[in-house]
């Protein structure tokens, strides 16, 4: 089936594809005992955006003459790209399992063997120069093809990419999308300690060169060479989707997205740290990174629990606090007693940041105004049981999965799963278990939640939920640990965020508390599979920073060691 690109953002399932393809990346370098999964890690979300919602291709016709070309520069990242590839239907996902095993098509670097693959990224630095050629040959035959390209920064050591820059500047190749996987580190040490492209490191923390754009000077160098040049974070969705809209809209010019990644993003022992440019979890370990990739969490700021005659501005302090989703609570005076805003105001808000819209749609009949809420610029929309039957979430489902919207159902505290709602489980984008009455702010949470969700997770389990539980209610730094235990992975914070003036400080409190969360977790998971021994290796994996001590504080303290 042909695979056009798609208009709605698609979060969730671009989010829920990058989770299995880094967990296939896992498998298949563990199976192999070699591999580079910190460079596969880094490019993630780059890759997920890229494939499942702009790239026009088709996995049953690899060769299909109109498709757009996705080249993987950086090579020896191939896991990443293999195990998107087969999410996107390439091939089977079990085929990670022979990866850099003799015959199969999964080497060490992409192969054209496999059904995919574009180019054999073997050396480094070359992949540039064989996109402008492959951008410019589709400019002479009259095609619209697409060329988006991936590079790493430690391979712009290479003389060979500026050469390139220099010509796709000069045959103005705006059929180009060049993405830079800036995650600052290359095979021997950190690219600023090597051959700095910002300003040169001194000493091995990196939280002050990704975060702070006074040093970054690698776009100035792109722009010298006369590309249009994009920064992001590279791990949110969101502004990868923005930028490459951006990108594929210019024109004239050849453009580059210089993406600030995290190497070996989303397993924390990886994170930052050289040794894992190329080296693979041993066994008895890798049970332990599955869980951790289950773990990633979200904080989503209530904007109603703040000005309500001035939302523009909490919309502005949930981007400088740099929060996950908004969301929007969206009552109607009739389903619950107080009345907040409609798909008017939240299109009015829109334009102000790209952060996801989290729609709570708390209002009757739901399925008469799900238009409104998309053409809103809904990025998530939920909508409650109690006013739902198997028929109408059926049409809810289906029209916001036409338009790459993520569905989510809600439920009242007093409110179980309801049985008709099984069937749509598997393909539930997010389910929220409201942990109080729902109609206004303020409230506190309540604490038979806990008990409620473990009987939900059980029906969860059973009919092979993939998607997100949010905690939505009373959610404070004091119970969110215990609602990261209970399974809740997105927490929305009202009062407890919004309610408060320092916005940024209080998400990155709500960050570390949950961090601890899930730190526990994962010393509870080595402890079950391997005892004092497995909780010992699994805390020695983690030399960056101070994780290594907090780990052995926490460790101790729960009679691990």
């Amino acid at each position: 089936m042909k695979i056009e690109p798609s208009m709605g953002l698609n979060y969730y399932q671009i989010k829920k594809n990058v989770r299995k393809a880094r967990k296939l990346v896992i498998q298949g370098t563990t199976s192999a005992g070699s591999g580079h999964p910190g460079g596969s890690f880094s490019m993630a979300e780059i890759v997920g955006v890229i494939l499942f919602k702009y790239l026009r291709h088709d996995p049953k016709n690899p060769q299909w003459e109109e498709r757009d070309k996705l080249i993987l520069s950086k090579g020896h990242a191939a896991p990443g790209l293999f195990s998107n590839l087969a999410v996107a239907g390439y091939f089977d996902e079990s085929e990670l399992l022979t990866l850099r095993k003799f015959g199969s098509k999964l080497q060490g670097h992409p192969d054209l063997k496999c059904p995919g693959v574009e180019f054999c990224g073997g050396s480094l630095g070359i992949g540039l120069s064989f996109s402008i050629g492959s951008a410019m040959a589709a400019k002479i035959d009259g095609k619209d093809t697409r060329i988006f390209t991936i590079m790493g920064d430690g391979e712009t050591d290479e003389g060979q990419v500026w050469e390139a820059a220099m010509t796709g500047s000069k045959y103005k190749v705006d059929n180009l999308t060049a993405i830079l996987d800036r995650n600052f580190i290359q095979q021997d040490s950190y690219t600023e300690k090597v051959m700095p492209l910002d300003e040169e490191l001194v000493g091995d923390n990196l939280s002050e060169m990704w975060k702070d754009a006074s040093r970054w000077k690698t776009g100035d160098k792109w722009r010298s060479f006369g590309w249009n040049v994009i920064e992001i974070d590279g791990h949110r969705i969101e502004q990868i989707d923005n930028a490459i809209k951006k990108a594929t809209s210019t024109k004239g010019l050849p453009s580059i997205i210089i993406a600030r990644t995290i190497k070996g993003k989303g397993v924390e022992h990886m994170e930052d740290n050289p040794q894992w440019h190329g080296k693979a979890a041993d066994p008895d370990i890798a049970p332990i990174i599955d869980t951790e990739l289950d773990c990633q969490f979200m904080i989503a700021p209530s904007i109603i629990a703040g000005d309500m005659s001035n939302l523009e501005n909490e919309v502005k302090r949930c981007v400088h606090g740099r929060a996950d989703y908004i969301h929007l609570d969206v009552m109607d005076g009739q389903f619950v007693p107080n009345k907040t805003f409609d798909y008017t105001k939240i299109k009015e808000l829109r334009p102000l940041t790209v952060i996801p819209f989290d729609t709570h749609l708390m209002i009757n009949d739901p399925g008469k105004q799900i238009k409104n809420y998309v053409d809103a610029g809904s990025d998530i929309i939920t909508v409650h049981a109690e006013v739902c039957d198997e028929s109408s979430f059926g049409e809810i489902h289906d029209y916001l999965k036409q338009n790459q919207v993520g569905v989510g159902l809600a439920i009242n505290p007093d409110t179980d799963i309801p049985n008709w709602s099984y069937k749509f489980l598997p393909t539930l984008d997010q389910l929220i278990v409201m942990s109080v009455v729902p109609g206004k702010s303020g409230q506190k949470y309540i604490e038979s939640t806990h008990e409620k969700m473990n009987q939900i997770n059980s029906v969860l389990e059973q009919n092979n939920f993939q998607g997100y539980i949010e905690a939505d209610g009373g959610v404070t730094l004091d119970n969110i640990g215990s609602c990261f235990h209970d399974g809740a992975r997105i927490f929305v914070g009202g009062s407890a965020i919004i309610g408060q003036q320092d916005v940024r400080g209080v998400i990155t409190e709500f960050r570390n508390t949950t961090l601890l969360a899930r730190r526990k977790l994962l010393l509870k998971k080595a402890n079950d599979l391997g005892g004092t021994e497995l909780v010992k290796k699994w805390i020695d994996l983690h030399k960056i920073g101070e994780k290594k001590q907090q780990l052995m504080k926490i460790a101790t303290e729960a009679g691990f060691l």
